[in-house]
């Protein structure tokens, strides 16, 4: 589907307006390491867009997903290093500290 030569240049069309470069260069990783397993069909790769904005959503704004979702994306993004991510508390962490 997909020449390997050209995949960043193929990838870069999914850059979201509102994307930091720090947040697209991590999610367009999170993309190409598992574009490979979401080309068979073009649905596929809809699926794999999202599932990179769920796993961006969760690491840069904290967002939280079901636990088989987010074990998934977690899988998926084994081994992307993301420089100065955010750190998030539950409500629940904030309110113990506030005690």
């Amino acid at each position: 589907m997909v020449e390997e030569r050209s995949l960043a240049e193929y990838v870069v069309q999914f850059q979201a307006y509102s994307e930091s470069e720090k947040q697209w260069k991590a999610r367009s990783e999170f993309i190409l390491r598992n574009l490979s397993r979401f080309q068979q069909r073009p649905q596929q790769m809809d699926q794999l867009l999202a599932l990179s904005m769920v796993w961006a959503n969760h690491v840069f704004m904290g967002c939280r997903y079901s636990g088989d979702l987010l074990g998934r994306v977690v899988e998926m993004a084994e081994g992307i290093e993301v420089q100065d991510a955010p750190q998030f508390a539950t409500r629940d962490e904030i309110m113990k500290r506030q005690r």
